[in-house]
């Protein structure tokens, strides 16, 4: 009878239960958890500014994106702006689908091999002795603290040494050694007791399938982490176009959004919009990559914990 009479509650007054359920709760609450949570709130909310702010431009029309001082939020919202980026692809020399296949294939790639070696790299630096281990952990956390810009010269010699210049691989290479993949995934590793490997050992496993069959499933915290970040380097990458490919061909989605605009043409103004447009377009895919991830990595650290 309970239990009919709690389905017959009307939406206004669950609505109203639950929103003086939170006022009791915050009346009750100690300070420092209202203070936390306002300045967690806050956190939040600046946050999502970035976000919000493409996603705005992107529906601005013309007369808004060029006012001064530049506003935050549209007020006209328009369409016109995926207009001229449909237009804009239509008129280039190569087809669309082709850019975007291009950063398809190379971002799915590239972060595959980048979690492939970052796992191999940390099971070997965790798991595994051998002469100059400590070395070469250590040149790995050095390497943290280097931008990309200080180490292109040496990147450009060795694709150019290998032959790979207008070819995937002058996408893929550049990007495969992520020593911050290698740093957090060794952080799970040594976490993972050696108990369990030697145990392995003696049931007749090899160090690969003991890195994939019990290393791995415990470390899905930070291969979700690891392929966030790898994701995001390459999806949003253009200087593997700029310097390693020289046929329009074999150029990717970032070259042909920043090629919009190049320049202080009448005609590059006028992309604006498309520009605009295609911002958001970039944002989606890092978007829904770190939202369907971060749920999984939530889970993943709370039922495969090691007890």
């Amino acid at each position: 009878m309970d239990s009919m009479q709690t389905r017959k509650i009307p939406l206004r007054r669950k609505i109203y239960l639950g929103f003086h359920h939170a006022l009791y709760s915050l009346r009750h609450a100690r300070f420092s958890t209202i203070v936390i949570l306002i300045l967690l709130t806050a956190v939040a909310l600046v946050s999502l500014l970035p976000i919000v702010y493409v996603i705005c431009n992107a529906f601005k029309p013309l007369e808004e994106l060029f006012v001064y001082p530049p506003q935050f939020f549209v007020r006209n919202p328009t369409m016109q702006n995926f207009t001229d980026f449909m237009y804009a692809t239509d008129v280039s020399t190569v087809p669309f689908s082709r850019y975007l296949f291009n950063s398809a294939t190379v971002t799915l790639v590239t972060t595959a091999l980048t979690i492939v070696f970052s796992l191999c790299c940390a099971y070997a630096f965790s798991k595994l002795k051998f002469p100059g281990q400590k070395g070469l952990f250590q040149m790995i956390t050095i390497a943290l603290m280097f931008s990309p810009e200080a180490v292109v010269i040496t990147r450009y010699l060795i694709v150019n040494s290998l032959n790979l210049i207008d070819t995937f691989w002058a996408h893929i290479l550049p990007h495969l050694a992520l020593p911050m993949g290698v740093f957090l995934i060794k952080q799970f590793m040594d976490q993972v007791p050696d108990s369990l490997c030697e145990a392995a050992k003696i049931d007749g496993a090899n160090e690969i399938r003991i890195l994939w069959s019990i290393i791995t499933p415990a470390v899905l915290p930070a291969v979700g982490a690891v392929l966030i970040i790898a994701f995001q380097n390459v999806w949003g990458d253009m200087t593997t176009s700029t310097l390693y490919t020289v046929s329009e061909s074999m150029k990717t989605l970032p070259y042909f959004v920043n090629s919009l605009t190049s320049g202080l043409t009448a005609s590059s103004v006028a992309r604006k919009g498309a520009t605009a447009a295609a911002g958001l377009l970039m944002l989606l895919p890092n978007f829904i990559i770190f939202a369907v991830l971060q749920k999984s990595m939530i889970e993943t650290m709370v039922t495969s914990g090691i007890k």
